[in-house]
């Protein structure tokens, strides 16, 4: 083999978005009736026209970071639209956070060590603030 093909790589697809033809699906076959439950029946790919971002450390931290914002009632729910508040799990992806703050110390770019740090201050100070009233 070449040094070519030595250099391509791999390329890692996140495939759990899903689109309206797996919405409809899911509510057409209800659990329990011999089709397989909802998350079975999601399209294992993308939607058309539909690029993900590069998977790496600062995307990651960024979905938690939403997933905060999500619970915290910051952010609507991409699927439904509506705006909802879950504190205990806003709590939950925020101390999930400051674990992999823990964990990856010193392992870290400085710019992704920022990251991290800007984003878990500003989580934590929305969280006080809601759970404050």
């Amino acid at each position: 083999m070449g040094n070519e093909e030595e250099k391509k790589g791999f390329t890692i697809r996140d495939r759990r978005i899903s689109s309206p033809v797996a919405e409809a699906a899911k509510t057409e076959t209800p659990e329990g009736e011999g089709g397989k439950g909802p998350r079975d029946q999601r399209e294992t790919s993308p939607p058309e026209g539909v690029s993900l971002p590069e998977i790496n450390f600062s995307s990651f931290v960024f979905s938690l970071s939403t997933s905060a914002l999500l619970h915290l009632g910051e952010v609507a729910d991409p699927i439904t639209g509506k705006i909802e508040k879950d504190l205990p799990l806003a709590k939950q992806t925020i101390d999930i956070l400051g674990m992999l703050q823990e964990k990856t110390r010193g392992n870290l770019t400085a710019d992704e060590e920022k990251l991290l740090e800007n984003l878990l201050a500003d989580l934590r100070w929305r969280y006080v603030r809601e759970v404050k009233g």
